[in-house]
């Protein structure tokens, strides 16, 4: 299940990250409202009965690729926002979904081979004062965001806040294959945050009603050791585990 540390460790990465500057807004939505934008061969992980959709835009900073030094420069900083749900695999294992992930360096459209939703557009993250502001538009059909946050005092995550936060693998659906891409980071360190500004269309554009309630809200300054493992198909896993 969902947990504060990685279930298992990433040896060999194919990508090597950072995810700063990071807020998470999530709503509660009915699970049938949900259930149709999610393949059969995941289970929606539900916490008190509501399946949770989250918005969480950031900065992806140092991104490299495997063998690339530590004292040679990665790529530009970018703004990236997912919009995602919480997932069961039938053999147990939690993980997430994406609805949709927008992105201001088109190189990473590359990750559609694997069925990663990514539309690029114009996006930016900027700290104003004490707030954040984070704003993004697709370049193909115009959905946009825009939320300010002004993060408070760090907090002492309880289970709600590690189930929202913590997830240890993605799933993508490609021609029919169900692909899992493993993930580990240090443990995000999170801060209460109030919203200042929130406007958006993504979960509109992504077949979503109105939400059942006000979001809660996270902001961390985020995670700098993200290690990516290759991406491969769930059912040679699964083969793997049980051979």
């Amino acid at each position: 299940m969902a947990g504060y540390s990685p279930n298992r460790r990433v040896r060999l990465p194919a990508l090597r990250a950072a995810w700063l500057t990071q807020t998470f807004v999530h709503w509660p939505f009915r699970p049938s409202a949900v259930r149709a934008l999610v393949p059969e061969e995941l289970a929606l992980d539900k916490y008190e009965g509501a399946a949770w959709v989250g918005l969480t835009p950031f900065v992806m900073a140092d991104v490299r690729l495997p063998g690339v030094p530590a004292a040679l420069p990665g790529l530009p900083a970018f703004a990236e926002t997912n919009l995602r749900t919480y997932v069961r695999h039938r053999d147990g294992r939690d993980g997430l979904w994406f609805l949709s992930l927008d992105v201001a360096c088109p190189l990473m459209v590359a990750a559609r081979t694997i069925g990663a939703p990514y539309h690029p557009g114009t996006l930016s993250v900027s700290a104003i004062g004490d707030t954040v502001s984070y704003a993004g538009s697709r370049w193909a059909d115009g959905a946009s965001y825009r939320v300010v946050v002004r993060p408070g005092d760090p907090i002492r995550q309880a289970e709600r806040d590690v189930w929202m936060t913590a997830r240890w693998q993605a799933y993508t659906r490609r021609l029919g294959v169900l692909w899992e891409t493993p993930v580990e980071h240090e443990p995000w360190p999170l801060a209460d945050a109030a919203v200042e500004a929130l406007d958006e269309t993504l979960t509109a554009a992504a077949g979503l009603p109105a939400p059942l309630g006000r979001p809660v809200v996270h902001f961390s300054r985020g995670v700098r050791h993200v290690r990516l493992g290759p991406s491969r198909p769930s059912a040679a896993l699964r083969a793997e585990k049980s051979g």
